[in-house]
């Protein structure tokens, strides 16, 4: 039986490690756009789950502040599930193994 020399596996090791940076590197940079009621609101977040923009519809203005405010935080959470979905495609790429929902990637 062929076991693989100490310097293919740190070859492979570093390989790894490389791609691994890479697709952080993505994740930091990529950029999503939550919505909620029917896009009246939108929320624009990084990978780093950092809000950068918030727009409001101006006819949201003449409701009540518990109505926009409902609004607001299902956006973040529509942006929020387009970030892990993302990072989860991107790390099923380097593993080869699709990742299933809900499963948590450390951040």
């Amino acid at each position: 039986m062929n076991k693989p020399a100490l310097g293919d596996l740190m070859k492979k090791a570093q390989e790894m490690q490389k791609k691994m940076q890479e697709i952080q590197k993505q994740i930091a940079e990529m950029e999503v756009t939550g919505q909620s009621g029917g896009g009246l609101v939108k929320v624009t977040m990084t990978g780093q789950h950092y809000a950068k923009r918030v727009t409001l519809d101006p006819s949201l203005l003449k409701e009540e502040k518990s109505i926009i405010e409902d609004l607001i935080a299902a956006a973040i959470n529509d942006a929020s599930d387009k970030i892990e979905k993302g990072t989860r495609d991107k790390m099923s790429g380097l593993t080869g193994i699709k990742l299933p929902d809900g499963f948590d990637i450390p951040k």
